[in-house]
């Protein structure tokens, strides 16, 4: 038996009316041929990306796929994600050549800094928990879920699931755009528009990421952590070139491309 919630989901669905017209009015001349799905409320856009890509797999283009509510959100490792209504929930792909072999780790971090810049220029101080968290006051405001498609050896797509708390009600260990200095009328809307303008930025830059390494290093959220293994604390020395967290503690050192 068909899925009744896949049904709905083949519909056309369009909409962001007022989205795009922020967008393009934020864009001015640079802005680019997004296809925008928006959804009232879905189970997951990770998973409502995918069907989207396998079922129409010759759009050229960026696409985008947007929730007002997610049931199911994904972040890092399968952990849930609240996604309540007044946050941007989004999952988009993006057509992506790299002359290089690109990592999602690498072009993950490109993304979250274009985010942090669109984040800088409204005022707001914003640091990098490695890999894909964004922080203010040591409260996480956004994370990010980067993956890359690819056909053989060649990168095809890079995808990027977001969630930025605008509007929400969020956990203890969250914050708010609404609850920040000058934010307080924040809107899901134009946050929304400014993310894909952050996602514009990267593509425009494309490669295979390397150009962010140094803006990331000059925001990493700590210059210590406590090692997850051992329960000591580790000196956090700066970023490879791949992306990855190089660590020390004495004479020992470790480099992290994931978080144990």
């Amino acid at each position: 038996m068909t899925d009744p919630r896949m049904l709905r989901f083949r519909r056309p669905h369009h909409g962001g009316g007022r989205l795009m017209a922020t967008y393009r009015r934020l864009a001015g001349a640079s802005s680019r041929p997004w296809t925008i799905r928006c959804m009232p409320v879905c189970s997951s856009t990770e998973e409502l990306l995918g069907t989207w890509l396998r079922d129409q797999p010759s759009l050229t283009g960026p696409r985008a796929l947007i929730a007002t509510h997610q049931r199911r959100g994904v972040g890092q490792w399968g952990r849930a994600w609240v996604s309540p209504p007044g946050g941007v929930w989004i999952s988009a792909a993006l057509p992506w050549r790299s002359h290089r072999s690109a990592q999602a780790g690498l072009l993950g971090l490109a993304l979250a800094l274009s985010v942090v810049q669109r984040l800088e220029q409204r005022g707001l101080a914003v640091q990098i928990k490695w890999p894909n968290d964004l922080l203010v006051n040591g409260r996480k405001l956004a994370g990010l879920l980067p993956g890359v498609v690819q056909r053989g050896s060649q990168l095809r797509l890079l995808r990027v699931g977001l969630g930025l708390n605008v509007r929400n009600p969020v956990p203890a260990e969250g914050i708010a755009l609404r609850r920040l200095e000058g934010q307080q009328a924040a809107d899901p809307i134009h946050w929304t528009a400014e993310v894909l303008l952050a996602l514009d930025h990267c593509y425009r830059v494309g490669g295979d990421g390397s150009w962010c390494l140094d803006g990331v290093r000059d925001r990493l959220w700590s210059n210590q952590l406590v090692h997850p293994e051992n329960g000591q604390i580790w000196q956090i020395s700066g970023l490879e070139d791949d992306g990855a967290l190089r660590l020390r503690q004495g004479s020992m050192t470790e480099r992290w491309r994931r978080w144990p």
